[in-house]
């Protein structure tokens, strides 16, 4: 504990008093003090989870706008290592995440947020709007967070649910030296290599008094490393086996006439149509820096200049096993199902009115045989794929400004600068295993062959692997032979993306002093600002070995059998499961990513060998070129004025006022025409009137109400703006168009809330929000016809697709169409505004105790505190509709739905209906301990859609938990749990509880450390 004098009590040290247990006389006495004596007053500095507790609830309590704060317990420490499950303490805020590992924050059920690093924005390493990503920033850096739901008008525009700051350290508001530095290492439970993962950060600061002035300087910089591993098994059911489906009998050998398929039954049912087994290792390398230097020569000037920045580099290696022809007509008429579940899908909401769908069965178990019928080709197949998607981002956030502060008035100005460079390259490669036991490819025929899948997802279970024990199932060792690999995919990628805002703002606020009743001060200011990415790809030519033809001697992997490793064995490490792919071979995909040349070089010399002409080899892997169609170049100048009266009385303070925004837009592309690519420029502009109104009624020294109103505005993502159009050589990926004319999102808001500080410390508060949303950014996808015959896609291959989608000319038709080759119409997405008013609403409960003022009644035990929040969200969507694609809409005929009513109505996604948060802490003795429990109830994915739907991803809960041991002032040790109980995410189809389609099967991390404060 430290004692300085010379501070001038401020609202925020009377509202800590008060919170401290202060009386309200003591409360009037404290304001007397402050007009008598500026220069006898106390400020006490203490750390730990009470304190931080404190400060936060008396920044919020001494708040005139509706805030959520969270200050970290000492230098460098916030309650959680990541600051999207710091965010998640936050009422009203939940979050998503990948394997377990917080990534998105969503406020009030939205993404559509900003984030701001001491008031600058900040910009993100895509083509999003939300600012700086959460895996970019480690809470170390950080002292606090503050959470603006509802903002004044001098906050500036852009988000939905609301504004998060992040603040660092202030070097003249120090009032002692810090010197502290901390290390730790993480290990995760499903790290195949067992490594421990080192994670160090240090801060420096101090201020000096001079004869120049004051001078102040706060250094800190982190290093971590991360190892996050996620096992998705997936298995696609969107295809419909009917009691009395036809087995055409025409090219297959044996079969004198049509029949009826040999798997039907005597009810319709849900069968196979696809399977893959997904294994994603990330590995995290983050360097971060961050200064800030002020310098404050009078009482009347404050000059500062503060810089972050940041080196992360995410590599990626993804491994996928894909049981592709599962749904060939040939492999459904001889596949053994042995179970079946009864799958409720819920209910559709229709332009025609709301409609339920009735239930329908599912297989859940059974056997895949191989066909040996040419027909439809050897199915069903293995592939093995790898893609190294790293993500290796620079970004910064410059600020350099002042304030000068005079009896009457404070002038500031200050110059900002944020910038992101981020390259995501990528090497994609397949592997066809040609099973020696199976029939095997021919000419003209088939260019893999089938092998034998067993499978069992009951229990919520999405299990599958190779079926053993029969004729055909391979042997371990074929299984791990480089001949029985064939070269199938292999295309090198490499995007770039720049992203840069630069913006100058200028505040005055001029105090009043009673000369209009009421109003205590007024703001005015001006900001400019200038925002621009530029998203360049580059690929080289790409090898696509498929045809049964012209490609049908294509290299076997024991002509490049240096690049070739076994698969990770361990798939079942998350959960003991029976079923799943153990021995597989792939292209290494640490090499692809460190030696991209050597894979290269390889493939190429492996293509050239195995070919009958090696002067004219076919399609070998080139040098990378700029793939025109994904160019655009976006830019907004944006200016902004905002007036805002302040306001106090014996009761109410608070402010209202207007913030005036007007913007023009550039957006550069390039369009194909006639072989060439040509520029295209749209521009636009807007503008628009904000009023917003915040009033805080202190009704007692423990009972404070507030409300607000509110308009803001989110623009669109600057992908959503493009002018091009993105291709991609999967046959069932979507071509993506971007929307020049997409016009910003228009939000009223209003905020009632109640907050009663009932005892030292605590807070019970409760309130309610209300959210009117118009011009909603919904993307739909438009699906081409599947023109299903006998059970077999027939997707057109003649370009312009008049029946729907877009002709796609690089895409592999795979199994779309009978047809080997490229170039097939597939989905085509795009963004548009919608139709129609979407309103949120919801309830936020707190609740914050601790019992340090029963010491002496309860002796250790007074050492417990509890925090726990409630959010309940329900939202009214507008008018618009998805339909369905081919598949589902065949299933929903045969449940009796007419095609026509195959639609739902578009809802919010990532917004859960109900959530909760529960912390128990314990600190006393010099231990510190924390364990926490969130849980977020069902919401609408973000991932690509299932049955021409978004996925729903279930409730799920986790549990993080930390202990700290103080040895003396100085030292401590400390241990964290993050994910204790693993809890799996689980993906499902349609609506909530329907079908199961994904699983998530997460990581446990633990980590070690220690802290030293000199």
């Amino acid at each position: 504990m430290t004692t300085t004098k010379n501070f001038k009590l401020s609202t925020l040290a009377i509202a800590l008093a008060a919170l401290g247990g202060a009386s309200a006389s003591g409360f009037a006495l404290a304001q007397e003090e402050e007009a008598s004596n500026d220069n006898n007053v106390e400020v006490i500095e203490i750390k730990g989870i009470r304190s931080s507790l404190t400060k936060a609830l008396a920044e919020k309590r001494a708040s005139s706008k509706l805030v959520e704060v969270i200050q970290s317990d000492d230098i460098g420490k916030l309650p959680d290592q990541n600051l999207a499950e710091v965010l998640e303490n936050v009422t009203g805020v939940q979050i998503t995440r990948t394997a377990g590992v917080g990534t998105a924050v969503q406020i009030r059920g939205t993404d559509e947020n900003r984030v701001e690093i001491n008031g600058v924005s900040t910009v993100g390493s895509g083509s999003g709007r939300g600012g700086i990503s959460f895996e970019d920033l480690p809470a170390a850096l950080i002292s606090s967070v503050e959470v603006t739901k509802a903002p004044e008008a001098k906050t500036i525009e852009g988000s939905v649910g609301g504004t998060i700051n992040l603040r660092t350290l202030r070097p003249l508001e120090l009032t002692d030296t810090v010197f502290a530095v901390r290390g730790k290492v993480q290990n995760s439970d499903l790290d195949v290599d067992d490594n421990y993962s080192p994670i160090l950060s240090g801060t420096f600061g101090d201020n000096w008094s001079t004869d120049n002035g004051e001078f102040g300087i706060v250094i800190s910089a982190s290093y971590a490393e991360q190892n996050v591993s996620a096992f998705r098994p997936r298995a696609d059911r969107d295809g419909l086996v009917t009691t009395d489906q036809n087995y055409d009998a025409d090219g297959r050998a044996g079969e004198p006439s049509d029949r009826i398929i040999g798997s039907a039954e005597d009810f319709d049912f849900l069968r196979i149509q696809f399977f893959n087994q997904d294994y994603d290792i990330l590995d995290y390398e983050t360097t971060n820096f961050s200064a800030s230097f002020e310098w404050q020569p009078n009482d009347k000037l404050r000059l500062y200049v503060d810089a972050l920045v940041n080196d992360q580099q995410r590599t990626q290696e993804s491994t996928e096993i894909q049981f592709s022809g599962v749904s060939d007509i040939d492999v459904v008429d001889i596949t053994t199902n042995t179970s079946f579940e009864t799958v409720n899908f819920g209910s559709i909401d229709t332009p025609s009115g709301i409609i339920n769908i009735p239930s329908i069965q599912a297989v859940t178990s059974g056997v895949l045989l191989p066909d040996a019928i040419l027909a439809s080709g050897l199915n069903p197949n293995i592939r093995t794929t790898t893609n190294t998607g790293a993500r290796l981002t620079d970004s910064s956030v410059i600020r350099i400004g002042g304030e000068w502060t005079d009896d009457k008035y404070v002038l500031s100005a200050e110059y900002a600068v944020s910038q992101s460079d981020t390259v995501t390259p990528n090497f994609a490669t397949r592997l066809d295993f040609i099973n020696p036991n199976s029939a095997q490819p021919v000419l003209g025929g088939s260019v893999d062959n089938g092998t034998p899948v067993e499978f069992d997802l009951r229990g919520g279970t999405l299990q599958f692997g190779i079926a053993q024990g029969l004729a055909t199932s391979p042997t371990t060792a074929q299984l791990l032979d480089p001949a029985n690999y064939a070269l199938s995919q292999a295309q090198q990628v490499r995007d770039l993306s720049e992203n840069e805002e630069t913006a100058f703002r200028s505040d005055f606020t001029y105090f009043l002093d009673g000369a209009i009743p009421f109003v205590s001060s007024i703001d005015v200011g001006y900001r400019y600002n200038e925002s621009s990415t530029l998203n360049n790809d580059f690929n080289n030519s790409r090898v696509n070995l498929t045809s049964s033809s012209s490609e049908f001697d294509r290299p076997r992997a024991s002509l490049f059998s240096n690049i070739v490793v076994p698969g990770s064995p361990n798939f079942n490490a998350a959960d003991g499961r029976r079923l799943f792919v153990r021995d597989f071979l792939i292209i290494n995909p640490g090499l692809s990513y460190s030696d991209p040349d050597a894979v290269a070089q390889a493939i190429n010399s492996a293509i050239i060998s195995a070919s009958d002409d090696p002067n004219n080899p076919g399609e070998t892997l080139g040098a990378l070129v700029q793939d025109e169609s994904a160019f655009f170049d976006i830019s907004e100048e944006t200016h902004a004025l905002y007036a805002q009266a302040n306001f106090e009385s014996d009761i109410l303070r608070g402010s209202v006022g207007l913030r005036y925004v007007t913007t023009e837009l550039t957006s550069i592309g390039l369009v194909e025409n006639n072989g060439s690519f040509e520029q295209l420029v749209e521009t636009g502009d807007y503008d628009f009137v904000l009023p917003r109104l915040n009033l805080v009624a202190d009704i007692n020294s423990d009972v404070v109400l507030r409300a607000s109103l509110g308009r803001d505005i989110n623009r669109p993502d600057f992908d959503n703006l493009s002018t091009s159009t993105q291709f991609t050589v999967n046959a069932n990926a979507p071509v993506v168009a971007g929307n020049p004319n997409l016009v910003p999102e228009d939000i009223w808001s209003v905020d009632l809330a109640v907050e009663y500080y009932f005892a030292p410390s605590s807070v019970l508060s409760a309130g309610v929000f209300y959210k009117k949303r118009k011009d909603l950014f919904i993307p739909f996808t438009e699906d081409p016809p599947g023109n299903v015959v006998d059970g077999v896609l027939n997707i057109d291959i003649t370009a312009p697709c008049e029946d729907g989608g877009i002709f796609n000319p690089v895409a592999d038709r795979n199994i779309n169409n009978p047809s080997p080759g490229e170039g097939i119409c597939v989905p085509f997405q795009s963004t548009f505004n919608g139709n129609g008013d979407t309103t949120q609403k919801g309830i936020e409960l707190a609740f914050q105790y601790d019992l340090a003022g029963f010491e002496d009644d309860l002796g250790w035990a007074s050492g417990f505190g509890v925090i726990a929040n409630y959010t309940y969200q329900d939202a009214s969507s507008g008018d618009d509709f998805r339909s369905f694609n081919s598949r589902g809409i065949a299933i929903l005929e045969a449940l009796g739905i007419a095609e026509e009513d195959a639609q739902d109505r578009v809802e919010l996604q990532n917004l859960s209906k109900n959530a909760y948060n529960f912390t128990l802490f314990y600190e006393k003795y010099g231990i510190s301990a924390r364990a926490r429990y969130t849980w977020r109830s069902a919401y609408i994915a973000t991932d690509a859609f299932q049955f021409g739907l978004p996925r729903v991803n279930e409730a799920r809960g986790q549990l993080n938990a930390s202990i700290n041991y103080d040895v003396n002032e100085n030292l401590s040790f400390g241990l964290e749990g993050i994910n204790i109980t693993q809890s799996d995410a689980e993906q499902s189809c349609v609506n909530e509880g329907g079908l199961l389609c994904f699983q998530g099967l997460t990581d446990r991390r633990i980590l070690v450390g220690a802290s030293y404060r000199f």
